[in-house]
């Protein structure tokens, strides 16, 4: 199947993404380290279904620009990146699928612009209250599990061990946290070394969790208010789907559980036997699962 790779000037920012299909608008939005990429087992399905599928590199990743400075990459303004595409795509809303930061991202798309989402799919990638509960639940072991977090805070050692590490890091990355040995091929590890090593790339994709987390500790200073830097608290009204690996060696299978609170209707659906990389460790359940969602009344 074809698929055309545009580019447009989106929140003020060069953004370049896939497109194909025609039909409903489905946006697609990956996780850290991959790009548009991640989802080539499911824009092929999802097009032969009936849909129009849009899937960005995010700013920062790969053929995208890279603003300079933590700042750019605040939540706010990602969740503005991905209400301008919709925008471009001539579009008054789209269904919206995310997974790690793009599952993040997605989040805050549906709480602070409830009217640009149709239907919301998050794949593995917390709430952000239930993410906060499980870090200040003494009984839960996500803390521990986000240790890289505060790894990722140190001003060039990540972005030097990946210079030094390079393939042979990526290629760890992915296939031991994967379940499905064919989950990443040499191809697929060759391009994401390739875009990660893009001058400034790997800068920009580590600020998007030095933004989040210098974020929400400012926050919590009284006084010091800096808008669209946390994480909302809102409810999510729309319809929503969970899609999580149980497998996932960061996330706790915990933060699956309790989220009507926050997400009133809601669907979970665990996936024994994937990892945090669900849509590539079980891509036909995924898909048939996306397929199904949309296509409810």
């Amino acid at each position: 199947m074809d698929w055309s790779h545009e580019e447009a000037i989106v929140n003020g920012v060069r953004i370049h993404y896939v497109e194909a299909g025609e039909g409903p608008l489905v946006v697609l939005l990956h996780g850290f380290p991959e790009h548009w990429y991640s989802w080539r087992e499911q824009i092929p399905a999802l097009v032969e279904a009936g849909y129009r599928v849009v899937a960005p590199d995010m700013r920062g990743y790969n053929r995208s620009e890279k603003p300079p400075g933590v700042s750019a990459y605040r939540i706010g303004h990602l969740v503005e990146d991905v209400r301008a595409l919709i925008d471009h795509c001539g579009e008054e809303r789209a269904h919206l699928v995310g997974h790690d930061w793009g599952g993040v991202v997605a989040w805050e798309v549906a709480a602070r612009h409830p009217d640009r989402v149709d239907r919301l799919v998050v794949m593995n990638a917390p709430h952000p209250s239930a993410y906060r509960r499980e870090l200040r639940d003494p009984e839960s072991d996500q803390a521990k599990r986000s240790w890289y977090v505060l790894v990722f805070q140190l001003p060039w050692l990540p972005e030097a061990l990946v210079r030094v590490g390079r393939r042979r890091l990526l290629e760890s990355l992915f296939r031991g946290g994967t379940e499905n040995p064919e989950a990443f091929d040499e191809e697929s590890i060759e391009r994401y070394t390739e875009a990660c090593l893009r001058p400034g790339a790997m800068t920009a994709m580590l600020n998007y969790y030095r933004a989040l987390f210098r974020g929400t500790v400012r926050a919590k200073i009284p006084g010091w208010k800096i808008p669209g830097a946390t994480t909302s608290d809102g409810l999510i009204g729309r319809p929503t789907l969970l899609l999580w690996g149980t497998d996932d060696e960061a996330l706790s299978v915990r933060l699956t559980e309790g989220l009507e609170e926050w997400v009133p209707d809601i669907e979970v659906e665990r996936i024994d036997g994937a990892s945090h990389w669900v849509q590539m460790d079980a891509p036909e359940r995924v898909v048939d699962s996306l397929v199904e969602f949309f296509s409810r009344d």
